[in-house]
């Protein structure tokens, strides 16, 4: 029997375990199931934002390197190993995030987001083209870095 439901604008967090006490109990009567249809949805978004922002941290720093041959240093080499790792991870985790990889759009949010944080670190100007230059491989390749 439930006492004094809280509810999802109330408090998620005692929302969400109230949800999964009722679920474990069969009780699916009693279930806020439009907010528990969000929260998966937001499950999903979260992933692919994680992966996204992953990637564009790992553009940045290729341009970074590319862009500022003098300031190379074994923290970019570590950040790039590093964002290479969480993305196969990413990958190996969430299938489905490899798509993707094959979305123009999705390229394109990424490189712009890249692009921008290369910007906002550099204070660079740099004439980028409007595509990433790389092929997903390079990208993703622990040995590859532009020259």
């Amino acid at each position: 029997m439930m006492v004094n439901p809280v509810s999802y604008e109330q408090d998620v967090v005692a929302w969400a375990n109230e949800q999964a006490r009722l679920l474990r109990a069969g009780r699916f009567d009693l279930l806020d199931i439009e907010h528990i249809a969000d929260e998966i949805e937001d499950v999903g978004k979260s992933e692919k934002r994680e992966f996204a922002n992953r990637m564009a941290l790992l553009l940045a720093h290729l341009l970074k390197w590319k862009h500022q041959p003098e300031r190379r240093g074994s923290s970019w080499e570590k950040t790039i190993k590093a964002q290479r790792v969480a993305l196969a991870d990413c990958m190996d985790d969430t299938p489905s995030l490899k798509a993707s990889l094959d979305d123009a759009r999705w390229w394109r949010r990424a490189w712009i987001d890249g692009q921008g944080q290369f910007e906002r670190e550099t204070g660079l100007q740099v004439d980028l083209p409007e595509e990433c230059p790389w092929t997903t491989a390079e990208v993703l390749s622990q040995g590859w870095k532009p020259e």
